[in-house]
């Protein structure tokens, strides 16, 4: 794969409720650019990005995958998260080092209670992001019906910017208001063509909406539209683009991954209206062990740091660690410095990810993402930086599990293989921890739901060879005082010898919390 630079990368996660087709999305798009030489289905168990025999089984995502997609001498780094909130710790962790988003929505079931919590993900992370509505040749898909929707609880910078020609059964391609031209989709191919004349009226309405948005960005604009002045192509095509990195507009674009339609236009607006790396603005760290800012600019003449987003434990290939460079260069067959955890790291072969496929790379460019095997300390959420200029950048929030399962072998003997496997799972999904109850004597997990733990189990023994069953954990039940108590004791001893006395009180009562 080329090397590119900073300025010509971009960083999106794909983000929805279950069920919305990201994989289906991100797999179209690499197809489309012709990363891939087949269309890849999550239905018939063939995707490039859900490979793990869970995903393959299941039909949906558990963990992100990161799918890096050439177009226009641009990289678009897409990483492909879950939909189940079972996992939410994936999305969160792609969302740290995403530079933007991209909010995939169903056209038949519109505004879900996943697109709503996704939503207010990326405006934690405060990232610009698109709208993409999917499945436009559903039955009952309804652009206009999601659309409405979407502006009802986002708010009017919600713009269309594209229309679909035709929906459900009907649907043909798609009409661009900043070009204002149609395209009609054959196998994943377009045609341009005028725009039909059934769709002339709403094309002028939304056109104008999408005209005045534009304006609002820059007080030049704004007075040219109020004079009653047009907004050239070139005017309106910039605004479009700083509106949406400055999230004054969210665009939302409509299409089908199944059917490829409106896949070029989704990768060509992706490079046009979200940011570059490096125009996301300086990375700010601190001094590891002390409270003093460190400030760096995404750049190559920076001292190295970056931040792991990723851990995946594999039985025998040992530890997968995928990060993104902030500052500086990281080489292969280099040692770098884990100022988390005060540790050196040897690195080896650093390589890209695309699904499960490894492409070997010299060196990694601020604002790209990579990965790199056997590192033997690091874990995610650390930094990786220089020695002689360490910087500690923040790390990842993930959330407490909220479900607890107690986990015991099938098999008699098999303690040490259970013990191990989770270990090895702990250090691969922040989200899951394991505790040994000593007063029960039980081996307790937890995690954010029923799927998260059942699919741990599966992977225990897929990956482990050791068969498990999840049980509710037993109670420790404890016993305490509940009132105060006095006692007062006196004690004699005379009979022989030196005699004994003492004078005792004793005062129990409970410890105040």
């Amino acid at each position: 794969m080329k090397q590119y630079t900073t300025d010509k990368l971009r960083n999106v996660a794909l983000v929805a409720h279950g069920g919305a087709g990201k994989t289906t999305l991100a797999e179209a798009l690499l197809f489309h650019s012709g990363a891939t030489k087949r269309l890849g289905s999550v239905d018939q168990g063939t995707s490039i990005l859900d490979y793990d025999p869970e995903e393959v089984k299941r039909k949906i995502s558990i963990t992100t995958s990161v799918a890096p997609v050439e177009w226009k001498n641009h990289k678009i780094n897409v990483l492909d998260t879950p939909g189940y909130f079972d996992f939410v710790g994936e999305v969160i962790g792609s969302l740290r080092v995403a530079d933007a988003a991209v909010v995939v929505v169903c056209a038949t079931n519109g505004v879900e209670v996943g697109t709503e919590k996704v939503w207010g993900y990326v405006d934690d992370r405060e990232l610009p992001r698109m709208v993409f509505i999917n499945k436009m040749d559903r039955e009952n898909a309804d652009f206009y019906k999601v659309l409405t929707n979407l502006q009802e609880m986002y708010g009017q910078q919600v713009i269309p910017i594209q229309l679909p020609i035709g929906q459900a059964e009907d649907f043909k391609g798609i009409v661009d208001l900043v070009k204002m031209k149609g395209f009609l989709y054959n196998n994943g191919k377009a045609e341009e063509v005028e725009i039909p004349a059934e769709l002339q009226a709403d094309v002028e309405t939304y056109r104008e909406a999408l005209v005045e948005a534009a304006a609002v960005t820059d007080d030049e604009l704004a007075m040219k539209y109020l004079e009653g002045e047009p907004l050239t192509q070139e005017e309106l095509e910039k605004a479009l683009g700083e509106g949406t990195k400055t999230r004054q507009i969210i665009p939302v674009l409509c299409g089908s991954a199944t059917m490829g339609a409106g896949i070029d236009t989704f990768l060509d607006y992706c490079i046009h209206c979200l940011p570059a790396p490096n125009e996301t603005g300086d990375v700010t760290g601190v001094v590891p062990g002390s409270d003093e800012n460190v400030v760096r600019k995404q750049s190559t003449d920076e001292s190295l740091s970056a931040l792991v987003f990723k851990t995946m434990a594999d039985p025998y290939v040992g530890r997968l660690t995928l990060f993104r460079v902030y500052s500086g260069v990281l080489k292969s067959d280099s040692q770098v410095y884990n100022s988390t955890r005060k540790i050196d790291e040897r690195i080896g072969q650093v390589f890209l990810i695309r699904g499960k496929e490894q492409i070997p790379v010299d060196s990694v460019v601020p604002g790209d993402l990579a990965a790199v095997a056997k590192l033997q300390g690091t874990l995610t959420g650390d930094t990786l930086c220089a020695k002689n200029a360490p910087i500690t950048l923040p790390s990842i929030d993930f959330p407490e599990p909220s479900l607890m399962m107690a986990i015991h072998p099938k098999a008699q003997g098999d303690e040490d293989k259970i013990a191990s496997g989770l270990a090895r799972l702990q250090e691969e999904d922040p989200t899951f921890t394991v505790t040994r109850v000593t007063e029960t004597g039980q081996t307790v997990v937890s995690g954010v739901g029923d799927m998260h733990l059942e699919i741990i189990a599966s992977r225990l023994s897929s990956k482990y060879g050791v068969a498990v069953e999840l049980t509710v954990p037993k109670v420790p039940y404890k016993e305490t005082i509940k009132g105060k108590a006095d006692v007062e004791y006196r004690h004699r001893k005379q009979s022989g010898g030196r005699g004994q006395y003492g004078h005792i009180f004793i005062r129990m009562e409970p410890l105040r919390a």
